[in-house]
């Protein structure tokens, strides 16, 4: 029986703003069973044209990704960054999606390869099913006639010589050149480009040049010739290693002939060169760079330039710079430059931080696979990453990994056909895991992953009673 005061109350309430809205008692029920309150909804995707990647994890939407479908709409580079640690599936990642892009006719790429067992490069499969030779650049191999690449290459401009030489010379002292070194460089050069005339220029005749001077090269600044010497002493016994020492054989002679840069596929093979030494990031500068000169074309094709064991570029100031410049002209040609590391800290925290952050902050497309939990964390904030998605880094399994296309973040889970799996599941024993184990692993993945995304929303939702009105 109500009390007659409260029915007068909400009488003349009534009467003064309408009826009032019923009032219903609190039913008190779990989240399991109120989880249908809550519509479904999933995060918009990349669109339905381009590469199918796989599938988003908590929605399970197919995921497709295209940097020339999406370049100028949801893009504003085509670059992309790969991150995580070995046995995580970036390995299959890049070869699928090679594999998907040369299924249309107007695509090419460019890999290089620098990891490999049985002395071959990682892509030898990809390569043998479609009918291509890798460029394989091996020291011992090239003093036996095999592939070079001639950093006085004609089809390189002068400009673009002379800016290599400079390259692979600070790469290898570790410092900038001075003025006087760099003249020293500068008039051996040009003297070298206006006097040979019937064949290519090669290296060993600028170290000879810069061990004998010309005359007029001094007199044109009023020095003495042994000054001009002198400069270009440390300039002379640099170059002589690639010309004499533990790198000769692969740039101290003309281009070798029937490199076919029409095909679809081109893979340089770098497995034979130590990954440690100072001859990666100086080979990676002259391939970059020779290029940029002989490949990158204004014929409408579309171009994927993938550079495995990329922090031999950006942890080198002076082969990140190159590199830059590449990217800057390359977007304009349609050049998507991806980039393979381990880790963001082996880049971030090197000598080429300034440059390595111009470069990343060109690649709109991040893909991480899983990390340490400290890792993650740092990434996270160099990337600009959401928390919740740095706080599932380190539990990601094989296969699944977060991609950041331009702010669009998404845990997807990348699909491998059968016809595929034989060809980027390669048995490796300390970098990426066998096919067997991956196979298992995937399959678990997608159990776990589902199990996460119900974990996600329990966590979101409370798990507690709820209350629902």
């Amino acid at each position: 029986m109500r009390d007659p005061l409260s029915v007068l109350t909400d009488a003349f309430t009534s009467f003064l703003f309408g009826k009032v809205e019923t009032t219903r008692l609190p039913v008190r029920t779990s989240t399991g069973q109120a989880q249908a309150v809550y519509l479904p909804t999933a995060a918009p995707g990349l669109g339905d044209s381009g590469v199918i990647i796989g599938r988003e994890v908590y929605s399970g939407k197919g995921y497709i990704y295209d940097p020339f479908q999406l370049y100028g709409q949801q893009l504003p580079a085509p670059h992309w960054l790969v991150l995580g640690e070995s046995g995580n599936g970036k390995s299959a990642l890049e070869k699928t999606y090679v594999l998907r892009q040369l299924r249309f006719r107007d695509r090419q790429v460019v890999v290089l390869d620098a990891q490999g067992e049985d002395g071959v490069g990682e892509w030898n499969l990809i390569a043998q099913e479609l009918g291509i030779t890798p460029i394989r650049l091996d020291p011992m191999a090239a003093l036996d006639m095999g592939i070079r690449l001639n950093p006085l290459d004609p089809a390189i401009t002068t400009t673009g010589q002379l800016a290599l030489l400079r390259t692979i010379i600070e790469v290898a002292m570790g410092h900038g050149l001075d003025e006087r070194s760099g003249f020293a460089l500068k008039v051996a050069h040009a003297y070298v480009n206006e006097t040979i005339v019937d064949r290519q220029p090669v290296l060993t005749d600028i170290v000879e040049q810069l061990r004998h001077p010309e005359p007029e090269s001094a007199e044109a600044m009023n020095v003495a010739i042994d000054d001009v010497r002198a400069w270009g002493l440390d300039v002379a016994l640099v170059l002589d290693r690639l010309v004499d020492g533990d790198l000769r054989g692969m740039f101290d002679g003309p281009t070798t002939v029937g490199i076919d840069l029409d095909a679809p596929l081109i893979v340089f093979d770098l497995s034979h060169i130590d990954r440690n030494s100072i001859a990666m990031p100086i080979l990676m500068a002259i391939v970059g760079v020779w290029l940029e000169h002989t490949w990158i074309r204004p014929d409408r094709k579309k171009r994927i330039f993938l550079v495995e064991e990329a922090w031999h570029i950006i942890n080198s100031p002076f082969v990140a710079q190159l590199f830059q410049r590449l990217l800057k002209f390359g977007r304009r040609l349609g050049l998507s430059f991806v980039a393979v590391v381990h880790h963001l800290s082996d880049v971030v925290d090197g000598a080429a931080a300034k440059e390595a952050a111009a470069i990343l902050k060109m690649a709109s497309t991040r893909t991480i696979y899983a990390q340490k939990a400290d890792e993650a964390r740092a990434t996270g904030r160099v990337l600009g990453l959401p928390r919740w998605a740095v706080e599932i880094i380190p539990t990601l399994t094989p296969g699944i990994a977060v991609w950041d296309v331009n702010g669009n973040v998404q845990v997807v889970k990348h699909l491998v056909t059968e016809t595929e799996r034989p060809l980027v599941f390669t048995d490796r024993a300390m970098t990426e895991s066998s096919a067997d184990l991956e196979d298992d692993a995937l399959r678990a993945a997608e159990l776990e992953a589902e199990e996460r995304a119900a974990a996600f929303v329990e966590h979101h939702l409370g798990d507690s009673e709820s209350t629902v009105a």
